[in-house]
């Protein structure tokens, strides 16, 4: 049976072969681990393995793992609900999910004073789905300039999470709808560098299009099981 630091190596090999396809350099993507609902011995044995970024969907869950480990890099990766905002503000380094001027002045106000500032990206709801949350292509600019501008905050690029599909040819046009986006926005004077797309079943079609950070939860740790969480 295949170990955590076996299944790390797979996906390292993965991401090896889709930067080469792409003519990039691998080391221009991270590997973010997406450990939400897996327990803590699995993210310990992913940490001795060398992971050291790990994404949770819910602030809650996150908190209590944090209580059980030290040196990790912890990225939001879930929807953020404003009653939260203060949580995610204080313990986490990176929220992915910025979707309106309300969250992320909130994130600005409640981030302690004595901390880095909150690396923070703003999701975009490319494929325009209704049940999911993110700002449309159209009201990427405006926000990004209101979250740009806010202390405490430091506006890293985009992310997002186009509907699920087998089709690489959608794969890859919904997240090359996302990088010409980011690259729009970069050519407007914003310091992105951290475009946040591709999980484990279309993380080729992600490094293809420019993605500098694939979110992997199921080809590292397994399918995760359903529980209900607050976020």
């Amino acid at each position: 049976m295949a170990t955590i630091a076996d299944n790390l190596q797979a996906v390292k090999t993965r991401i090896g072969r889709a930067a080469g396809a792409a003519r990039r350099d691998p080391a221009t993507v991270t590997l973010l681990a997406v450990s939400k609902t897996h327990p803590l011995a699995l993210i310990r044995e992913a940490l001795a393995a060398g992971q050291k970024a790990f994404g949770e969907n819910y602030v809650q869950e996150a908190i209590e793992k944090m209580k059980g480990l030290a040196g990790v890099e912890w990225h939001l990766i879930g929807p953020l609900q404003s009653n939260k905002t203060r949580l995610a503000a204080e313990r986490f380094d990176w929220v992915h999910t910025i979707t309106s001027e309300k969250i992320a002045r909130r994130l600005s106000e409640q981030r302690p004073a004595g901390l880095a500032p909150l690396n923070v990206l703003i999701q975009v709801n490319v494929s325009g789905e209704a049940t999911k949350t993110g700002a449309s292509p159209g009201e990427v600019f405006a926000l990004s300039e209101k979250a740009g501008s806010l202390k405490g905050l430091r506006l890293r690029g985009l992310m997002a999470i186009p509907e699920p599909t087998g089709d690489v040819g959608l794969q890859r046009k919904r997240f090359r709808e996302v990088r010409e986006i980011f690259e729009k926005l970069k050519s407007r004077g914003f310091a992105f560098d951290t475009l946040s797309m591709g999980m484990s079943d279309d993380m080729e079609s992600a490094i293809a299009e420019g993605a500098t950070l694939v979110r992997i939860g199921t080809a590292i740790f397994g399918q995760r099981k359903k529980v209900k969480s607050a976020a």
